[in-house]
């Protein structure tokens, strides 16, 4: 969807060699998305997305991704390719975009890549762990024991250099720490520490991240919604509805859990929307947490 609060480029941009790739970091409803697609009108190249909720064809006014209008105004890859079900995973993306990076290196143009989770950022800037994949059987596992007491007990049962790294607050990184264990016999740390070559080092590229206030970002991010509520985001939730998987990767949409609820006559529209406004404020703190901590070395554009 546009960006409903559109700014101007900011004086502390960095000037952007037209032939080098741009990277852009920031947490939802930053404004991220409209400061590339204005790079690529001035300058060249194509938008490449590194949000993985934009990547599913089931979501577009709900993870904000760019309208049919932004789209024809510059290329854009990687956004909306997905149906809901499709395996994915941060190795997959870096596989997508290893092809587009190939374009570039032969003469094609250079890629602006755009997106809020960080680990796909990371893993494009400083190389991914090749981790063979979870059997199924550990997979559901792993998920009966989340379900049935919540990912504390898989957290204790890491070994301590891993559970030193991973986000002990966030399930799913728990828990896919826990089954790399369980199916290697080898802690997620160490996997890392044997992480090859990434795909584009930051020497290569031009990294942007932006530093968004907290209170200027909520007010943004509560009057987005409200803006994809009108938009008819509601209709979007209710497509899914038949095939509605909670715990899939795809369901991870901020504010999708709160309108099924609603739509199941679980809760009224006012309270879903504050509850889906909350957890869209509390995912922009989580990304603002990863980009403090991993990206000291990106510049930063101030907003707020």
């Amino acid at each position: 969807m546009p960006d409903p609060f559109p700014m101007p480029k900011p004086p502390e941009m960095p000037e952007t060699d037209a032939r080098r790739p741009v990277l852009i970091a920031g947490p939802t409803a930053s404004g991220k998305s409209a400061l590339a697609l204005e790079i690529a009108r001035e300058s060249g190249g194509v938008v490449v997305n590194a949000d993985a909720l934009q990547v599913w064809s089931c979501w577009r006014l709900l993870s904000a991704r760019p309208a049919p209008g932004e789209e024809r105004l510059a290329p854009h890859r990687l956004y909306g390719h997905l149906a809901p079900g499709a395996d994915y995973s941060v190795g997959a993306w870096l596989r997508e975009i290893a092809a587009i990076l190939s374009d570039w290196r032969a003469g094609g143009p250079r890629p602006i890549v755009v997106g809020g989770t960080g680990l796909y950022l990371t893993a494009l800037t400083e190389g991914l762990a090749e981790i063979p994949a979870t059997p199924p059987d550990i997979r559901a596992e792993a998920d009966a024991r989340r379900a049935a007491e919540g990912h504390a007990g898989m957290f204790a049962e890491l070994d301590p250099v891993t559970a030193a790294r991973v986000d002990a607050l966030n399930p799913m990184r728990v828990q896919r720490a826990w089954e790399v264990m369980r199916a290697t016999g080898r802690g997620l740390a160490a996997w890392q520490d044997d992480t090859p070559p990434p795909l584009l080092p930051l020497s290569e590229a031009t990294p942007l991240v932006i530093e968004a206030d907290r209170d200027w970002l909520a007010e943004r991010i509560d009057r987005r919604f409200d803006l994809m509520l009108a938009e008819g985001a509601l209709e979007e939730v209710r497509a899914v509805l038949p095939f509605w998987e909670s715990g899939a990767l795809w369901a991870k949409a901020i504010g999708a859990p709160e309108l099924v609820a609603h739509l199941r006559g679980e809760t009224d529209l006012a309270t879903a929307t504050r509850r889906a406004q909350a957890a869209s404020r509390q995912y922009a703190k989580r990304q603002r947490t990863w980009f403090r901590g991993r990206m000291g070395g990106w510049h930063k554009i101030l907003r707020g």
